[in-house]
């Protein structure tokens, strides 16, 4: 079942990605190239599966979800483009693809990512049946918190700032609930606003989507020490080549790994709390720790 809905979703989600781009009036053909280049490279689709799946389990059609899973890939898409970039992770293959600096120039990536960044707001502030506009104007909030000094870029600074240098256990988790975790959340959070539900529900749910954050992070520095470079689809090793803290270096790989199946075992203590069918989202939860990619 999850395999088929991750195929349905990330289907769902790249239509919308590519309609939206190919939508925009020409005023340079080779930035449109290059955003969609970043935006349609492949991936996993995480944080669109997550507005799709808790959305669809708490009632809310696809159709009302697509704005929402399109515009949190549009901010993602923005950040791995800048992430590459030489100033900062100086990546050359991002998903066995030349990354978007590499593929075009560096100048070109950076308006890329930040024009997928604006688009990101400009689709999801897109009226939409379904949606009132008091719950988009509440969505475009949590998404540019999530994705500001708040959020992935206030984690990526910290993670900037700890290269080199040694930093504690707390300061790692703060740094990734920020940098990856944000977003995640903010995933989750969007289909929480779609359907209406209640506090005590939203709650359970937002501990659901911090646990699984931090779980794919720290899965993420596992496999940068476990996984090849053909399945990871970029340099294996490169978060140790570029000293940078991780889980395996502050805990070692068996502490690390323990460390995941804690995470996922808090995510689906916060399941259980729901009257939801939630098994999709926990099948999810252990692919998240299971996953080669």
């Amino acid at each position: 079942m999850l395999t088929e809905h991750i195929s349905l979703y990330q289907q769902r989600v790249n239509q919308e990605l590519e309609l939206n781009i190919n939508h925009l009036t020409v005023t340079d053909e080779r930035l449109k190239q290059a955003m969609l280049h970043g935006a349609l490279l492949g991936g996993k689709r995480i944080r669109p599966f997550l507005v799709y799946a808790v959305g669809d389990m708490l009632g809310v059609s696809l159709n009302t979800l697509d704005k929402c899973a399109a515009a949190i890939e549009c901010i993602h898409a923005y950040s791995l483009i800048h992430d590459d970039l030489p100033a900062m992770d100086d990546d050359d293959l991002r998903r066995g693809q030349p990354t978007v600096h590499v593929a075009f120039d560096e100048a070109m990536a950076i308006l890329a990512g930040d024009a997928l960044q604006a688009l990101a707001f400009d689709i999801i502030s897109t009226p939409v049946d379904g949606l009132t506009p008091q719950q988009q104007l509440a969505m475009t909030n949590v998404l540019a918190k999530a994705a500001g000094y708040l959020g992935m870029c206030g984690g990526q600074a910290i993670d900037l700032n700890s290269t080199d240098r040694a930093i504690s256990l707390e300061q790692l988790t703060r740094l990734h609930n920020l940098k990856t975790g944000a977003l995640i959340r903010c995933a989750v959070e969007l289909a929480i606003i779609a359907a209406k539900i209640s506090a005590e529900h939203g709650q359970a749910l937002l501990d659901f989507a911090d646990a699984i954050g931090l779980a794919f992070q720290v899965q993420d520095d596992i496999l940068d020490i476990t996984a090849s470079t053909e399945e990871l689809g970029k340099p294996q090793g490169s978060d140790t080549q570029a000293n940078k803290s991780t889980y395996p270096r502050l805990l070692g790989l068996a502490g690390a790994q323990q460390t995941a199946e804690q995470l996922i075992k808090d995510a689906l203590s916060a399941l259980a709390k729901l009257p939801y069918n939630s098994q999709l989202i926990a099948e999810f939860a252990r692919y998240i720790i299971e996953r080669r990619v």
